[in-house]
């Protein structure tokens, strides 16, 4: 754990229009991967539209390894249906990071990314200053699925000694 970068807290706010995986509805769930660990949020039930507002803590240690979001439609007797999954880099996070933020009033813009081919942003993500600290909102768009996309919101938490 020497080469500890920090803390990534991803806050998973909700599901818009996620795919139905049920009669007409889905339990879905979230699974977090970054490198071999994993997180989950809890299952919601009967909602396409789900409303978690969890957040799930991951220690980073390298910056250009991604996380994968994967929602899951939970099932009591059979396996639990995969209802897409998106993949986020984290570098231009990592990079806001490294700024000197000092003095930035609360709402400024760091940065913004454009959703594109090489990643699953379903609209312009924004890096900002709110309060000090450095956090980026996103709407990730699901693959290999019919539908659906997941809004969290990424935070950086300083471990004392570690360097970003």
């Amino acid at each position: 754990m020497n080469d500890l970068m920090g803390l990534l807290r991803i806050h998973i706010k909700r599901g818009v229009n996620l795919a139905v995986r049920d009669v007409n509805t889905s339990d879905p769930y979230c699974v977090v991967r970054m490198g071999k660990q994993k997180l989950k949020t809890r299952v919601i039930k009967k909602d396409v539209n789900p409303e978690w507002n969890e957040e799930l803590t991951l220690p980073v240690q390298d910056p250009n390894v991604p996380f994968t979001l994967t929602v899951y439609d939970h099932d009591t007797f059979t396996k639990d249906d995969p209802m897409g999954d998106a993949e986020c880099d984290i570098n231009p996070f990592i990079e806001a990071l490294k700024m000197s933020l000092e003095g930035l009033p609360t709402g400024t813009i760091i940065s913004r990314i454009q959703p594109s081919r090489q990643n699953c942003l379903a609209e312009e993500s924004r890096i900002t200053c709110i309060d000090g600290k450095v956090v980026q909102d996103i709407v990730l768009r699901l693959r290999h699925v019919e539908c659906g996309e997941v809004e969290l919101q990424l935070e950086w938490i300083d471990i004392p000694g570690s360097h970003v």
